[in-house]
């Protein structure tokens, strides 16, 4: 079962709130979270691309990094766990994006994969008069099927003549090629993103959902394996979930009681507001998962809340589903958090036992 983190690129992490840890986003802070997580044995880090915040009193993520060149320099202070950055692909043309990889490829000796982000806030790309107009919320799968089919030919045969709907390559080229194949990956919830990423990708991340419910969740890693079956390729789910922790049950819902009271309701507005933007997303999509949440402090992902021992547990239990191959952690304090993980709460768990026997 492996374990990852997803990294804080952007300022104050995943909880839109007043009263929650707040901080900026910055290599040291990124170096410090990624070196733990490769310590405790963890296996990979994923960090995302967002390029205009929700504002609000806490400026949420109006502050952020620049995933690529982010993990350049991660690889560079790593030497085991894999790194997995995001590209949003109507910024960056695919032929570059190949090159950028191969080149951190080389860099991290063959840790890294990419991330393939299709776009839902369309305010992202739109300030930089990059938004192709609302057609691209009902054909962003065909976009990044071209956009991958790309990649994937330049890397594997070094040149490519694609002709299609939105690329032409004209006999582009590619050298030197990857020291080892590298892995794709997609954050699809509705039937066309686990379509695209069961014939083009490695793994699936899907959000959990629900409050100290770790399998309220599993028929998405369920329909992703049986989709995968479907197209003829083993596709498994890396599932996303945040901790909230603390030596007792009651410490732990009292921290995440007060992140709750102190949701800044301005950024919360314009998350909900962008999320409903997406005329076509179906009852499974990631925007739809956002607007079914009740409060949305945490982007209403699955959230595990309690003493270390009971969230080992829930961990355990989220780990046993049907099509996961992996768990991905975020925290409200990521350095704390990180060792509050490595320490306290990877030791109970069973699903890390071999793991554990090697660090």
């Amino acid at each position: 079962m492996d374990i990852g983190v997803f990294i804080p690129i952007n300022n104050n992490g995943w909880i839109i709130s007043e009263t929650s840890p707040q901080y900026m986003p910055s290599f040291d802070l990124n170096r410090r979270v990624v070196q733990k997580a490769e310590g405790y044995g963890l296996d990979f880090a994923l960090s995302m691309i967002k390029l205009h915040g929700f504002g609000g009193k806490t400026e949420y993520w109006d502050y952020g990094l620049e995933s690529f060149t982010l993990m350049a320099g991660l690889a560079s202070v790593t030497s085991r766990i894999r790194l997995f950055a995001s590209t949003a692909v109507l910024t960056l043309p695919p032929a570059m994006v190949a090159r950028m990889a191969v080149t951190i490829d080389s860099i991290s000796g063959g840790r890294f994969g990419v991330n393939i982000v299709s776009g839902w806030h369309k305010t992202e790309y739109s300030q930089m008069g990059l938004w192709p107009g609302d057609v691209h919320f009902g054909r962003r799968y065909d976009y990044s099927t071209e956009y991958v089919t790309i990649m994937k030919e330049l890397w594997e045969t070094g040149e490519s003549d694609f002709k299609g709907q939105f690329f032409q390559m004209d006999h582009c080229m590619l050298k030197p090629s990857p020291q080892v194949p590298i892995r794709l990956v997609s954050a699809g919830q509705s039937d066309r993103g686990m379509e695209f990423a069961a014939q083009y990708c490695d793994y699936n991340f899907i959000l959990g959902e629900g409050v100290n419910e770790p399998r309220k969740c599993a028929p998405l890693p369920a329909r992703m394996q049986a989709v995968g079956e479907k197209a003829g390729r083993d596709v498994g789910s890396y599932v996303l979930y945040m901790l909230i922790a603390e030596e007792t049950e009651e410490e732990a819902w009292a921290k995440w009681e007060l992140y709750l009271k102190g949701a800044d309701k301005e950024a919360l507005a314009y998350m909900f507001g962008r999320a409903a933007d997406d005329k076509d997303a179906s009852g499974t999509s990631m925007a739809a998962s956002v607007l079914r949440s009740a409060s949305g402090v945490n982007w209403n992902m699955g959230t595990l809340v309690g003493s270390h021992e009971q969230v080992a547990r829930m961990l355990d239990d989220a780990a046993g589903m049907p099509g996961v191959k992996g768990l991905m952690l975020t925290f409200d304090d990521f350095i704390e958090g990180m060792d509050k993980f490595g320490q306290k709460i990877q030791p109970l768990m069973r699903s890390r036992a071999k793991v554990l026997e090697s660090v």
